[in-house]
């Protein structure tokens, strides 16, 4: 039987926000030291992220007909414009998702997954039948299984028999800000390269002491599933927050959809779930155009959580992680000895966050799906400490991540998930 199941609503909405503060007028503070001056672009521009993933702007104007992207940073943060004072978006402010690569006849060793936005996840590798015949699953707390898509505000979808959808993760507030999972490859067969997982939308916040003004577009969607006989998931839609004294105009949209499935023959993919909006302001008449999600609406809170919570993979093996990790399959963060056999030991340090909390160690194949281990961080609030014990594949290189669900010590924030900085690359010398 043939299915297909997108969770991605495709109908747009209409959102009208009226929102004012008591009393007297009240305003917001960003942060923004203005540094980085004015941001006026006036063509299509690709702006390079700091290792902070951070500008500081004094005033930011996109006018209609300009795009601008992002090159995600070696940590993959997300994207956050600061501005002193107002924010004009009349043109596109991109940080979507690639969408994974179709099926392909013949043997394909690399990736053909889709690549997530800026503080988005990637999706995983179609199978090719000498690895493994299971398709690699979607990176990011949310990735789907072989074939299934990402979960975010809600579960993916998923029909795959190898496959489960991703999980829903993250909170309403998005703080802390993340992006996207996932979605998974898709299986094969020897002789077929089955289709790649669409990449998970990327995460952006905008924060002015002054003004929004929207009436342009700002994108955060999921990438879709490769096409073909064995067809991937799709990711999820990423995030977008914005925060200022002042928002407003007419038309403007925020579209976080998630990337679809596709259909194959006796079997489809799963879509990936929508994302996350917030929209935070003393005094709000912003007419938004919304798709698939109405966004969380509040008065300004922190730009940032105070103390961020961190968690970090420090070793796997007892080799030490880098600091800051490539996360590419071709080219491995650390190489296990051959020596050294399966299951490894892999050790997490935390900070800001509560012990006791419990940690999900995933072990992501390039192919051949993924493997999750739990442990329970132990220490105090300001150091939390654990290991693990994993199985590395000895055939193909994989990505070790971990994430964690938790109550901030911030007032009135939800649980949130937060997902480890370094994502390592693991590959084993010859056994």
């Amino acid at each position: 039987m043939r299915a297909l199941l997108n969770v991605a609503i495709a109908l747009p909405l209409v959102w009208a926000i009226t929102l004012t503060a008591p009393a007297l007028a009240q305003t917001f503070s960003s942060g923004s030291s203005g540094a980085d001056g004015a941001f006026t672009p006036t063509t299509n521009t690709t702006l390079t992220l700091p290792a902070n993933g951070v500008f500081n702007f004094t005033t930011i104007s996109i006018p209609s007909g300009v795009i601008v992207r992002f090159t995600r940073n070696a940590a993959n943060t997300p994207v956050t414009l600061l501005a002193t004072a107002s924010v004009t978006i009349a043109g596109t402010l991109e940080v979507s998702a690639t969408n994974g690569g179709n099926v392909v006849d013949g043997t394909f060793l690399g990736s053909n997954a889709g690549a997530g936005g800026p503080g988005g996840f990637d999706g995983g590798s179609g199978a090719n039948g000498v690895a493994a015949a299971i398709g690699g699953t979607g990176l990011g707390p949310g990735g789907g299984g072989p074939g299934a898509g990402a979960g975010y505000a809600a579960a993916g979808g998923g029909v795959s028999p190898t496959g489960m959808p991703g999980a829903p993760y993250g909170n309403a507030e998005l703080l802390p800000l993340i992006g996207g999972s996932g979605g998974g490859g898709g299986d094969a067969a020897l002789g077929t390269t089955s289709a790649g997982g669409g990449g998970g939308g990327g995460a952006i916040l905008i924060a002015s002491s002054g003004t929004i003004t929207l009436t342009g577009t700002i994108n955060a969607r999921g990438g879709s599933g490769g096409g073909g006989n064995n067809p991937g998931g799709g990711g999820s839609g990423g995030a977008i927050r914005l925060v200022a004294t002042t928002i407003n105009g007419a038309n403007g949209t925020l579209d976080v959809r998630g990337g679809s499935g596709n259909s194959g023959i006796g079997i489809g993919s799963g879509g990936g779930s929508v994302g996350r909006l917030r929209v935070e302001a003393y005094t709000n008449s912003a007419v938004l155009n919304v798709n698939a999600i109405a966004p969380s609406v509040a008065l300004p809170s922190a730009v940032a959580l105070a103390n961020g919570p961190t968690l970090t993979i420090t070793a796997i093996g007892g080799v030490v992680t880098p600091a800051a990790p490539t996360a590419s399959f071709s080219m491995p963060d650390i190489t296990l000895p051959a020596a050294i056999a399966n299951p490894v030991t892999l050790t997490l340090t935390g900070t800001n966050i509560p012990p006791g909390t419990t940690v999900i160690v995933v072990v992501n194949g390039q192919t051949g799906g993924s493997i999750a281990v739990s442990t329970t961080l132990s220490g105090t609030m300001a150091s939390t400490r654990a290991t693990a014990a994993v199985t590395i594949p000895t055939n193909r290189p994989c990505v070790v991540s971990a994430s964690a669900t938790f109550t901030p010590v911030t007032a009135g924030i939800a649980p949130v998930t937060i997902a480890v900085a370094q994502r390592d690359v693991v590959d084993s010398e010859p056994r």
